[in-house]
């Protein structure tokens, strides 16, 4: 039972760290890219040949130029997916702990004052 315990905690433990571990577009290879939440096949290999052809991504806006379909949204939600170029997140894009963390609460409504019974 308590090695059940350990084993399970253990792939928790695992689990977690791949789930937040940061990929470098630069020095990704086509698996890695393709573990970053948003990045599929096809959008590994534009980037796998587009860093062939014209070099390292000197930073998101050079990522964003040269890869169709990254604008700053999509770019954003990569960053937080894990998703670095030159060993940097996106400017903007809150930490990838801090996006899954609940949503602030909203201002209450603003509430009538009672009004006075009527006399009648």
């Amino acid at each position: 039972m308590i090695r059940q315990l350990m084993m399970a905690a253990a792939t928790l433990v695992a689990a977690m760290s791949m789930a937040f571990a940061q990929v470098d577009v630069n020095k990704a290879d086509a698996a890695a890219l393709d573990s970053v939440k948003g990045i599929g096949p096809s959008t590994s290999k534009m980037i796998l040949e587009e860093r062939t052809k014209g070099g390292e991504f000197k930073d998101w806006a050079d990522f964003s130029r040269r890869v169709k379909g990254v604008g700053d949204k999509r770019a954003v939600k990569l960053s937080q997916a894990g998703l670095q170029v030159a060993g940097k997140p996106f400017d903007g894009a809150a930490p990838a702990t801090a996006a899954r963390a609940a949503p602030a609460a909203k201002p209450a409504a603003a509430v009538k004052p009672a009004q006075p019974p009527s006399k009648m």
